[in-house]
């Protein structure tokens, strides 16, 4: 049988313009390696916990303390609670509650002359880990994109870097993500 690729929409919660991605994934990644693909390819910095939620199953870290109840994410394939059409959520950073859903697009068989994961497409950065959500993304684009709002100096020393928030390259992501495998 030959291996399966999953055409994957990734889709940010919550910001308008919608910031998303198309990224191709083997089925036979496990929900920690998807979890690295998402990471990548939306541009977070991984700082944070994560929850998938499939049909009301949590898919997780397993916390050692019992306060988060999931299942092992490693245990878990794409291939084995996903098909073409269904919803995924995957929640990034509990304190902002970043929430992604990722749909399944399409499932094709791999091209033996391409490396996968990859991404194929996108809109609009990311927002920077720790901005406080997207709430707080609505208020650091006010002031970051404002050289008059009283927190501009304040937002551009926060972030220490440009920022253009309608800028998105697949190509640095997909570097990224083919050089996890």
């Amino acid at each position: 049988m030959a291996r399966m690729i999953f055409q994957l929409r990734v889709a940010l919660d919550g910001v308008e313009p919608v910031v998303w991605r198309r990224v191709l994934v083997p089925g036979g990644f496990t929900l920690d390696r998807l979890h690295r693909v998402v990471q990548f390819a939306m541009g977070w910095r991984d700082r944070h916990l994560h929850v998938f939620d499939v049909d009301g199953v949590q898919y997780g870290v397993p916390d050692p303390d019992g306060l988060l109840e999931v299942r092992d994410e490693l245990d878990v394939r794409l291939d084995a609670v996903a098909g073409k059409g269904v919803r995924l959520r995957y929640t990034y950073d509990f304190g902002d509650w970043w929430e992604h859903e990722i749909s399944v697009e399409d499932v094709v068989p791999a091209d033996p002359d391409t490396r996968y994961p990859m991404c194929i497409a996108g809109e609009r950065a990311c927002p920077p880990d720790d901005v406080g959500g997207p709430g707080g993304y609505r208020e650091f684009l006010a002031a970051y994109g404002d050289p008059g709002h009283p927190d501009h100096a304040a937002m551009r020393a926060w972030l220490g870097r440009e920022f253009d928030p309608a800028a998105f390259d697949p190509e640095p992501a997909s570097t990224l993500l083919r050089r996890m495998t």
